[in-house]
């Protein structure tokens, strides 16, 4: 082979492989789409053409979910004031509590009067009888029923409002599961009222704003003297509350009754599936 053509194979293979090795421009990535749900809405046509254009949107729960974020964040020093079921009405709470925003014989669907007096209670209940619901309850300000069907916003401001619908005679607010703080210990709840005096305050109870000023010190949590007692809180006190599911509500004294008791409910399910399970000729799934 002649030297210049030596000289000039060598040259062509070292380019191949600097070209091999050079840096390329980064290949552009499309833009990802969002896949919408296709999970079928049962919410009637009338609830969604009542909604208003409101500027208040839920977070991206699933986002927050995937940043480390808790779905529900801690609402902080909240003036606390305690009530309870049968309770009459005064000059700081002007409506009794025979009955609530959701229940018009709630004394009735208890039991009897849940008197808030630490002598004639123990263990969390009344000392006469045994509730017939659970006696950790407590009240916010917002109802989303209206007179006919929900509240207009409540749709698009209630977190959990498509996965709880039942229909529009039924509230999704009642019975949800409230965490309640106070110094280092934590009361679960289940929401049972509205109130202290409002409501409709749902940029509060769903939203970033503070509660309004009231006649209880601008008090925005009512709470059950089952509560009051596992916390050790005075009449008027404040407490830090949030929302929680179900799932992340551990078992305690709020576990035990009530026929609105998601524990109740769930134990009573399981027991009525081992019976059935042991009548004769029941099929046993594995």
């Amino acid at each position: 082979m002649k030297p210049g053509t030596l000289t000039h194979t060598i040259a062509v293979a070292l380019s191949s492989i600097s070209a091999l090795f050079s840096p390329s421009a980064p290949a552009q990535t499309p833009p990802t789409k969002m896949k919408l749900s296709k999970k079928q809405n049962r919410l009637n046509d009338d609830l969604l053409l009542r909604v208003d254009p409101i500027s208040y949107t839920p977070s991206d729960v699933s986002s927050n979910k995937r940043q480390g974020e808790e779905r529900y964040p801690w609402k902080k020093e909240i003036v606390t004031t305690v009530f309870w079921i049968g309770e009459k009405p005064s000059a700081n709470n002007p409506v009794p509590n025979r009955a609530s925003s959701w229940d018009k014989t709630w004394s009735r669907s208890y039991g009897g009067y849940d008197d808030p007096k630490r002598s004639n209670r123990n263990n969390y209940i009344p000392a006469d009888f045994i509730p017939r619901q659970n006696p950790f309850y407590c009240a916010l300000p917002y109802n989303d029923k209206a007179k006919e069907g929900h509240r207009a916003e409540a749709p698009r401001v209630v977190p959990w409002f498509k996965e709880a619908y039942q229909g529009p005679g039924v509230s999704v607010c009642k019975g949800h599961w409230v965490a309640i703080r106070k110094g280092n210990r934590v009361v679960y709840a289940q929401w049972e009222d509205a109130g202290p005096f409002r409501t409709d305050h749902w940029q509060y109870v769903f939203g970033n704003e503070r509660p309004k000023p009231n006649l209880n010190h601008g008090a925005g949590l009512d709470v059950s003297p089952a509560v009051r007692d596992y916390l050790g809180l005075e009449d008027t006190d404040v407490t830090d509350w949030k929302f929680v599911d179900f799932d992340e509500v551990p078992h305690g004294p709020w576990a035990r009754y009530g026929d609105n008791n998601t524990f109740v409910i769930n134990e009573r399910k399981r027991e009525e599936q081992l019976a059935s399970a042991k009548k004769p000729g029941a099929t046993v799934l594995r």
